[in-house]
Order: C-alpha cells, then structure tokens, then sequence
C-alpha cells in the first residue's frame, strides 16, 4: 500500500504535463490551420490562377471534338472546302491512284514557316493542281511530338490505301480545285499524261482558270496542250511529302476517319 500511495504524486505530475501538452498542441494546430486557411483566401482573392483545373480542362476539349466532327460530316457531304497543312512540318499523303484532269504544274519557292516564327523561301517545291480530280483513298499521315513522345495522326477517306498500289485502281473521292504543294511527289505504277506541255513558262500554266501560286515568268512549267481542262494525266500511286494540301473547291470524302496514335506511323 506505501508503494503504491508514493507513486500518486507522479503519476499525478506526468498526467498533468500531458494535459499542458495537448493544450498546447491543440493551440498551435488550431493556429496553423487558421494561418493556412489565411493563405488560401488571400491567394483566391489576388485573381492568380493557380494549380491545375482537371474539370475545365476536360470540357475544353468537348468544344474541339464536336468541331472535328462537324467538319467531317461536312467534308464527307462536300460541303466545305477544306487546306490541310502543318506550320513549317512536312506531311505524307498517298493514294492508290489519282485521274485527273485540268492538270497543271510549277516549281516555286513558297514561304515556310520555322519553328521559331519566322519563314523561309530557300526551298523549291512543285505545286501541283487538277481542275478535277479523282482519289482512290487517301492516307494523310502528320508527325508530332508532344513532351518528348512522338505521336502521329492519320486522316483516312475512301478504300483502304495500301503499302503496294494496285496494278488498276477505281475512284472513289471526287474533289475540284485539288493543289498539292510538295517537295516530292512520286508514283509507283505507270503514269499517263495527255496534251500536256513540259516546259512551259510558269506563268502560263492555269488550272480552273487560274494560274498556280507562286508562278515566275520563264520558270519551269507542266501545262496544257488544248486549252483550259485539256490536260489529263492518271498515276498509279501515289506518294507525295507535301507542305500543303488545298481543295478549293468542293471534295466528297467518304468514311473520313481522323485518329492518333502513339509513335511515328508509316501507313493508315
């Protein structure tokens, strides 16, 4: 009983600092949750933005997908015109084959954009135009790097464009005003061209009526023969690294697709 009588006081004393040392914790979380609730209020209140708006940031992209979407419905009715390019980057497009006619075509120096803003005019391309034209599928491939992973982007219309063309081929996109700016354009298969001039000064050669972008008294130039439309020419394949691909006019793309996918894609 003396024993355990002696120990009272003691026990007494530590449960009494204990007391003291929640207080004080309590004190000082109370302080710092207030100090931290301060902080948060005056940082909402300046106007700065801060941290990342998932929420926002995932609605931002509602409005861009059903624009992608409008503009494929559009296109696929051929409602719009449509001018595919890629500042300053080349892209590919290939085709099981192209018949077209109104044909013409220059070399020019066109202004390319660099990365850091500026464009450039030391590099010769062909621009390539069809008053009318037929497309047996199309592949459009762009290549991207986003945060150091390269991605690509495929835009597909029509049948299938396979790796090895087709010994014949049949239409299925129908566009006018079609203009190819490339600085290689290539067919795989036999390559028909009908009253054509090579040779031609530049500024003479028209397509729809129209001289081609970029045209130079005396530079080079692939025309016509018989007047306005009287040029015609069929590729089997087609593979083209082009800066810009514009159809002025209207273009009847069925089954467009547009998808990305991760690394750098060589076929649709």
């Amino acid at each position: 009983m003396t024993h355990l009588f002696s120990g009272a006081p003691l026990v007494g004393a530590v449960l009494a600092r204990t007391r003291d040392a929640g207080a004080r914790i309590r004190t000082t979380g109370s302080r710092a949750t207030a100090d931290w609730n301060a902080r948060m209020l005056a940082e909402a209140a300046d106007g700065t933005r801060r941290g990342t708006r998932w929420g926002r940031g995932a609605l931002a992209l509602i409005p861009s997908a059903l624009a992608v979407g409008a503009l494929g419905t559009a296109l696929a009715q051929g409602a719009l015109a449509a001018n595919f390019s890629v500042a300053g980057q080349p892209f590919t497009l290939t085709s099981n084959g192209v018949q077209g006619s109104g044909f013409g075509a220059i070399v020019n120096t066109p202004a390319v954009g660099r990365p850091d803003g500026t464009t450039t005019t030391n590099t010769a391309m062909a621009r390539v135009g069809f008053a009318s034209a037929g497309l047996a599928g199309l592949c459009g491939i762009v290549h991207q790097t986003i945060a150091g992973v390269p991605y690509s982007l495929l835009l597909t219309g029509g049948q299938k464009v396979t790796a090895s063309p087709p010994a014949s081929f049949t239409t299925d996109i129908d566009a006018s005003n079609l203009y190819i700016q490339a600085t290689e354009l290539q067919a795989y298969g036999p390559t028909t061209l009908q009253n054509a001039v090579l040779g031609q000064s530049a500024d003479q050669v028209t397509v729809a009526g129209k001289p081609l972008t970029g045209a130079l008294p005396g530079g080079f130039g692939l025309g016509s023969a018989g007047g306005e439309g009287g040029s015609s020419i069929k590729l089997h394949g087609l593979n083209a690294t082009a800066y810009d691909a514009e159809m002025a006019g209207a273009l009847v793309l069925p089954d467009l697709k547009i998808r990305v996918v991760p690394g750098t894609a060589t076929t649709c």
